[in-house]
């Protein structure tokens, strides 16, 4: 089974101590650091319209992921982001089913994105239930395969999350405005692993 990734998202941190902030998170247990365009914007000219693949590798970027309703030929785009070394996720929108994701996108793709919330880049949006069974569906598909939600998740609601399959967590403010967040990450963190352990083990 994949492992638990919980990438908190700096969408929700405070930008003038933006390093401190990340180092913080990755000091308190988080094995990613979740980086959304509307973000990325605000730090550089070259990205204030849209982050190219080529703007995220230079900056040292690991993993880049797109949406799938944004392109019309993904496998390419999925290339394009390995040539530059860095791993390839591919999301789609609460709207978007699942079955959007064929065989081939998922094989050829390093990580698969569920969104949870309707616009993606805005923090503090409410959780949509509606999404979870999306996780499930691919997960099935996947076993073994990094399935990731982003959008409002926290404490309260990555139960359903885990239970469905997904594995790497983004959580922003669940995360930076609790006064322990290494609390919640390893809250977050254990929860997905508990259930990792069930999934597995009704497999066997």
């Amino acid at each position: 089974m994949p492992k638990a990734i919980i990438s908190p998202s700096v969408l929700a941190s405070d930008f003038g101590q933006l390093t401190a902030e990340c180092k913080r998170m990755i000091k308190g247990g988080a094995e990613w650091l979740h980086m959304a365009n509307h973000s990325q914007a605000m730090f550089s000219q070259a990205l204030r319209f849209c982050p190219w693949v080529d703007d995220i590798a230079q900056a040292g970027g690991a993993l880049y992921t797109f949406h799938l309703e944004a392109t019309s030929d993904p496998l390419s785009l999925i290339h394009a982001i390995h040539e530059k070394k860095m791993k390839a996720g591919v999301a789609i929108s609460p709207d978007t089913p699942s079955a959007a994701i064929t065989d081939e996108i998922a094989e050829t793709a390093d990580m698969l994105l569920v969104m949870t919330v309707p616009m993606a880049g805005r923090g503090g949006q409410k959780f949509l239930d509606r999404c979870v069974p999306k996780v499930a569906e691919l997960r099935a598909r996947f076993p073994d395969k990094d399935i990731e939600v982003d959008g409002g998740v926290g404490p309260k609601t990555i139960g359903v999350c885990a239970d469905a399959g997904s594995n790497v967590i983004v959580a922003g403010t669940a995360i930076f405005n609790d006064p322990n967040p290494e609390q919640v990450i390893a809250v977050l963190k254990e929860t997905v692993n508990a259930a990792q352990a069930k999934i597995a083990a009704s497999r066997s």
